[in-house]
């Protein structure tokens, strides 16, 4: 489901995201964020530019034997892009993982110029054994 104000620059990234997880193919993902682009997720850490982008959304990818953005409910205006999603898939190694979270896009000129996440990041711990 997504909202009627949603634009073609926050659309046009969630189907390039999830191409990207189907296919491995980071091409058509990256054509969407600028040269300058910043992108954030819980660590500490950000990566800049395009090369940035590229080791980020690589390593996204290579947590994960599979891996599926469900899009629940997206917005655009004013230069941001909103997107409230659920991920299911595998991590490497055959485990389950399913997790929600939100994303956000800043946008100019019809590129990402920064891309920050927040996750359910408790679903990647391994519980202990009981």
């Amino acid at each position: 489901m997504t909202s009627a104000n949603d634009s073609g620059t926050t659309q046009a990234f969630m189907a390039a995201l999830q191409n990207a997880e189907a296919s491995g193919q980071l091409d058509d993902l990256l054509a969407l964020h600028a040269e300058e682009v910043t992108l954030r997720n819980l660590s500490a850490h950000s990566w800049q530019g395009l090369d940035g982008a590229r080791d980020f959304w690589q390593t996204y990818l290579d947590n994960f034997d599979q891996i599926h953005s469900e899009f629940s409910r997206s917005q655009e205006a004013s230069g941001l892009g909103l997107m409230e999603w659920e991920a299911t898939g595998q991590l490497k190694g055959g485990r389950d993982i399913a997790y929600r979270g939100v994303s956000l896009i800043d946008l100019q000129d019809g590129k990402v110029t920064a891309f920050r996440t927040y996750y359910d990041s408790a679903a990647f711990v391994v519980p202990a054994a009981e």
